[in-house]
């Protein structure tokens, strides 16, 4: 056994090797500022992405990397937009953000369908505003986008095994987060020190400027909500109309994260739990996954997977880390739920093949041996503005705690967080609090879930009491964000709002639409359309194993 000194060493050696890498960027620096003259826009068509509405319009918009510093150059954000169905009643624009962070916003409004009927989350809305998405700093069409080129099951930050205390090894973990980061760095360090959120805020008041808006209107899901809370603190006086979905905790998120994730967790574990409670109930409707003890059959297939993989088709085969990422996967939307029963009882029969279409999409495999950098990009961004603690005990210590607490989600919390405490890009223009609307500014709509699993309701509540100015619109059910084809009561609240500035009554709650059994798709939407957004609603965070924080 390495003694206590040797240990100390290794740490010691570790935080030199991380402190190298934080000589490749620039330093600190922190500042509001304001957004300057705004962005110049070339509308035309969508081409560069696939089944494009024909309606929609694309441009680029050229941006400073600084601020605070223009000399150091520019980046280019894509933003897509689909023009208002009624210009003569035209009202604006409505910026739309599905969460993250990483997660694009151009592709989802420029193949917005036009009705309901056809999927369309914004048919009501698009009537008299445009819909406009914007791909943020370092993410999907915007240039230079962030792409680690990592392998996400074997070098990412959710890479397996899943560290567990039994079979930790404190020495490979941190090299492979070393490993890790510095391939990030390398590929990616002319952008990673800009693409703070309070840099796309800035970015996002000019893109308002430049579209003709007086002031901003905004939808903001999951990650979108510290999007939107970041915009309305760091400009106050140009906010006509803000809704926040899926809310989390800002000041928790961005200040201690370690806390967040740990909530986050629970709220995971406890959406398994009622996915669970619904297939005792129902055991039509769960396909007959598990009889009368869904509880015990789920935890004898974890420990048959652990122990000998299931096969899974052509594709590898299911171990027990996979139906834990499975699993937490499909919880985001409990439209959802009807795949993952019958995933599971096909497990139960020898057939992994329907859980590796959702561990697949949890990791961006994309088929053909390459990975969407979604996770990469949620990592950097989020790392670069989250205030993680240094110390590697911290981690070891809550990923000790969280293995006791959470049966499928500990991974979520503790372990996984380590690479976060190491990374050494230090941001450019970075906004951390308060988060305040303030008085005379138009009130804030929160929406929030009561069984949310990736930002508990309780973070709803919170977000409320930090702004000030703001009104909590409950939704009761379960899934991450609440918009669009849960409730017909949150929508048209919702819709309300943005159109003519009517807030729902105080203490407003609206009850879930979505029944346990629905029609159910052969199988789960790609990457696009079930990792960034509830099949019949909108984002939720870019990945299920997104915190607020994927968030």
């Amino acid at each position: 056994m390495a003694s206590r000194h040797s240990v100390a060493r290794w740490l010691t050696a570790c935080a030199a090797t991380i402190a190298l890498l934080a000589v490749l960027v620039p330093g600190a620096q922190a500042q509001n500022g304001d957004a300057g003259r705004p962005p110049a826009l070339a509308w035309g068509d969508c081409s560069a992405i696939e089944g494009a509405n024909p309606r929609a319009e694309c441009a680029t918009a050229t941006v400073p990397k600084d601020y605070g510093h223009r000399s150091r150059g520019t980046l280019d954000l894509y933003v897509a937009r689909l023009p208002a169905k009624r210009p003569e009643s035209r009202i604006g624009s409505l910026f739309v953000n599905f969460g993250g962070p990483g997660g694009t916003a151009a592709d989802r409004i420029a193949t917005e369908p036009d009705t309901t009927e056809e999927g369309a989350t914004f048919a009501a809305l698009n009537e008299r505003f445009d819909i406009v998405g914007v791909d943020p700093r370092g993410v999907g069409l915007s240039r230079p986008s962030i792409d680690c080129r990592a392998n996400q099951e074997t070098q990412g930050v959710y890479a397996q095994p899943f560290e567990r205390p039994e079979i930790l090894d404190p020495r490979a973990m941190v090299g492979r987060d070393v490993d890790y980061i510095a391939q990030c760095v390398r590929l990616n360090r002319d952008v990673l020190p800009y693409v703070s959120t309070a840099n796309f805020a800035r970015d996002l008041d000019g893109l308002r400027a430049a579209v003709g808006d007086d002031k901003m209107t905004y939808l903001g899901f999951s990650y979108g909500t510290f999007l939107g809370a970041t915009y309305e603190s760091m400009f106050p006086r140009n906010t006509r109309a803000i809704v926040l979905d899926g809310a989390l905790d800002p000041d928790q998120y961005v200040n201690d994260p370690l806390a967040s994730l740990d909530e986050q967790s629970a709220g995971f574990e406890r959406a398994v739990g009622r996915f669970l409670q619904a297939c005792a109930r129902d055991q039509a409707a769960c396909a007959g996954f598990g009889g009368d003890d869904p509880w015990d059959a789920l935890e004898r297939l974890i420990e048959q997977a652990y122990a000998s993989p299931i096969p899974a088709g052509d594709r590898p085969a299911i171990d027990g880390d996979d139906v834990n990422a499975a699993v937490v996967q499909a919880v985001y939307a409990k439209q959802l739920w009807p795949f993952l029963a019958r995933a599971l009882a096909a497990l139960e029969r020898g057939d992994g093949s329907r859980l590796r279409q959702l561990v697949d999409i949890f990791y961006g495999d994309n088929g053909d041996g390459t990975y969407d950098p979604i996770t990469d990009r949620y990592f950097t961004i989020g790392a670069l503005e989250q205030r993680y603690p240094h110390d590697l005990r911290t981690f070891l210590r809550e990923g000790r705690r969280s293995y006791q607490r959470y049966d499928h989600a500990w991974w979520n919390h503790g372990y996984v967080e380590a690479a976060w405490g190491f990374y050494p890009v230090e941001p450019r223009g970075v906004f951390r609090g308060p988060f305040v609307n303030p008085a005379g500014a138009p009130p804030t709509l929160v929406v929030g879930t009561t069984y949310d699993p990736a930002t508990p309701y309780k973070e709803a509540r919170r977000l409320v009491g930090q702004l000030g100015n703001a009104r909590l619109l409950t939704m009761r059910g379960d899934g991450h964000t609440a918009y669009g084809g849960n409730s017909p009561c949150i929508d048209a609240a919702v819709d309300a709002y943005l159109i003519d500035g009517t807030l729902p009554a105080e203490g407003t709650s609206c009850r879930q639409e979505v029944p346990f059994a629905q029609p159910q798709p052969a199988a789960p939407a790609p990457l696009s359309a079930v990792a960034d957004r509830q099949q019949d609603g909108p984002a939720i965070a870019v990945a299920p194993h997104v915190k607020p924080d994927f968030r």
